[in-house]
Parts: structure tokens; sequence; C-alpha cells
């Protein structure tokens, strides 16, 4: 059987393999649920590699399984790119304007064919079933309101396995370190769209109508004040209203307000008790004489690692690279939908930095770039992690 040396080497021999795939990839990026390129590629590999492929899963994700037996561990990479215009100048630099794999999804789908090669290579003594997961539109969701994620749950895709991981380079941590916390790593991510609906009329007369702007301004502070003075001060937490809308002259009052934001959260209970509040801050309008219509649509729940998942993963980080290689990073209250899989079975997400150089080079911005030289190791992880999982 191999073990996790002959995997880290058989992953090293890969290494020019995998930076050819993701570069391909990255050349020709395809947006949430039009992935049809890049999972056809995915699906030809897996197809010569003898594994029973199925397409269409989630629109345009994949679903191939390898091995049998009782145990069933399910390793994920999503596939799609951002509408970016990407700015730098390599070789591989996208070849369809406004469109750039700008998170990484790129490189995640390349590390799974690669780790796919190695799953193949040991069909016969894995010991139970590997599926893997090639997750369309992780980034935004269709006209349902449906991440790819949340549709491959709701497929089936999840269904029977006993635990799942994956993986998301990170450009700001240095190339080769790794981090695998246990609990809350990444945010529940909600939208709400906001009317304040007031009286329009003249600007010199304000007290023949309802202000709807000057409503606005009591109720902006009334949802700051959610965080600050309705939620326990140690539960994570945020309310952002990131767009603002109303009028179109100098000398008219409007009759209506539009405000958007997003909401973030830990914890279940909190999440459901920053709708009411809003809902509560909102009401406000009609203190002043005015009304309001909210809507919240509710986006991928918190991302929580199973501490035993994360605890096996940062073994295997152990054992394969050392522990120095391991180095803590903050939760963060950005939204991952890989959450919707780990709530239909415990998992972890790792984060593999890929830090290129000394320029800051933000995820979801024209100039983000990896360093491709720790792509072996993403490859590695994900193939001994999941046969750490496997073995128990």
């Amino acid at each position: 059987m191999m073990n996790y040396a002959e995997v880290s080497e058989r992953a090293t021999a890969l290494q020019d393999q995998i930076v050819a795939w993701r570069r391909d990839i990255h050349q020709h990026p395809e947006l949430g649920f039009q992935e049809y390129r890049t999972a056809g590629i995915a699906a030809e590999q897996l197809r010569s590699l003898g594994y029973e492929v199925q397409t269409g899963v989630a629109k345009t994700g994949i679903v191939a399984t390898i091995g049998e037996g009782s145990r069933v561990i399910a390793v994920r990479a999503d596939m799609d790119a951002l509408p970016v215009n990407e700015l730098n100048e390599v070789s591989y630099v996208s070849q369809t304007p406004g469109k750039m794999h700008a998170c990484g999804h790129d490189s995640h789908t390349a590390m799974l064919l690669g780790a796919a090669r190695i799953f193949a290579e040991m069909a016969n003594e894995l010991g139970g079933e590997i599926r893997l997961l090639f997750q369309p539109c992780e980034e935004t969701e269709d006209a349902e309101g449906k991440s790819g994620g949340q549709r491959m749950v709701e497929e089936g895709a999840l269904d029977g396995v006993d635990h799942v991981i994956a993986l998301h380079v990170a450009s700001d941590i240095p190339a080769g370190k790794i981090v695998a916390e246990s609990g809350y790593i990444m945010a529940a991510a909600d939208s709400f769209y906001a009317t304040i609906k007031g009286e329009g009329t003249h600007a010199a007369h304000p007290d023949l109508g309802v202000d709807p702007i000057f409503v606005a301004a009591q109720i902006i502070n009334a949802i700051h004040g959610i965080r600050a003075r309705r939620i326990d001060p140690i539960r994570p937490a945020v309310i952002t209203i990131g767009a603002i809308q109303g009028g179109d002259a100098n000398n008219v009052i409007p009759d209506s307000v539009k405000l958007r934001g997003t909401i973030r959260s830990y914890q279940d209970d909190i999440r459901e008790k920053l709708w009411r509040e809003l809902e509560a801050a909102l009401a406000l309008t009609r203190g002043f004489g005015g009304d309001y219509e909210l809507q919240i649509v509710k986006g991928c729940p918190s991302t929580y690692n199973d501490p035993g998942v994360a605890a096996a993963l940062r073994g295997v980080v152990t054992d394969l690279y050392g522990a120095e290689t391991l180095v803590s990073n903050d939760p963060s209250m950005g939204g991952e939908d890989f959450a919707f899989m780990a709530r239909k079975a415990p998992g972890a997400m790792f984060l593999l930095g890929a830090k290129r150089d000394d320029v800051h080079r933000p995820h979801h911005s024209p100039i983000f770039d990896l360093d491709e030289s720790v792509f072996h190791m993403g490859t590695a992880l994900l193939v001994s992690g999941a046969l750490k999982l496997m073995r128990g």
C-alpha cells in the first residue's frame, strides 16, 4: 500500500502536469454554471483513469468515483472564475476579456486532477470509495439563489459520504505554509435588499411629505447599532450597508430610498437574530410616517471544520512536511459554499499558502496570482488526507 511519503513523491513527479492543467484552465476562464470546457477536461482525464464519471451534476459539475468499500471519502474542488479583467503580464494570462481565475479555482481543479491520478494508481488498495467532486459556481448563485455547492448536496453528491475535505489556495500566506484550523473558519454570507418608503414632495416643503432620505439616516444608525447593542460582543457578527440609492434632483424629495447590504455570522442563532433585528430596525420607518420592504436572501451557511477531520489533516501535514509547516490564521468573515458539504458530512478545508512575490495580490483582484511551485503539496495533502480518513 502506498504510504504518505510515496504519495508525496508521486505528487512531486506530477508537478509540471498540474501546472500545465492550471495554466490551460487559467487561460480559458468560465463563470459559474458555465464551466463546460473545464468540466470537459476533467471528465476526459477521469474517464481515462478508470473512474465512474457522472457529468451534469448541479448543472455543470462532476462526481467521479473509484474504489469500493463501506467507507466513502469525498474530495472537492471548485471550477468557476470571476467577472474580472486580468491585468497580469504572464504567458498564461486569461484569453477572455472580462473573465479571470482571480481566486485560484483553476489551481484547485488542477491539484484535484493530480490527486485523481494517484488515487487511480492505488485503486485496488484504497479500502473504500473515493468520491471526487468537481463543483461549479462557488462564487455566486443562480436565478433561484443557489450556489454550486448547495445544488451538489441537494442532488445527492454527498449522500453516504463519511468525510469530505477540500483545499483553498491563499495568496497572502507564505508559499508552502498550511492552515488547518478546527471550528469556524468562514462566515455565513447573507444579502439584504430594503426599500424605505416615504412620500415625495417639493424640497422646499418637506413638511408636506415624508422624506425617505431623512428616515434612511435614522435607519442606517439603527442598523449599525445592531452589532454594537443587540448582539453578544464576543460572538462574531457583521452587518454592512454596501449601497444607498435615492433621489435624482436637488430640489425634489423622492418617495423611496433603497439600501443593499450583507450580513455575516458564524453561529446559526446569531444569524437568525441578525435577520430579526434588521427587520426591527427597518420597522422604525413607521414611526416617521413611512414604511418599508425587506428581502433577505440566504447565502451559504458558515464553514465549520470538524475538529477530528482538521486534526487528521494537521497530522498529515506534520508527517509529510514537518510541524513548522503549519501556521495559524484568523477566521474570516468571508463566505465559502463548501459549508453546505461540511454540514452534510463532517469535513474540513485547509489553506495552502501560495504567495507569489512581494506584491499584494488579493483574491478577486485583477493582479491575483500564485506561486505554482507548491501545487504538488496540495495534491499530496488531498490524497494523504483522504487516505488517513479512510483508514480511520
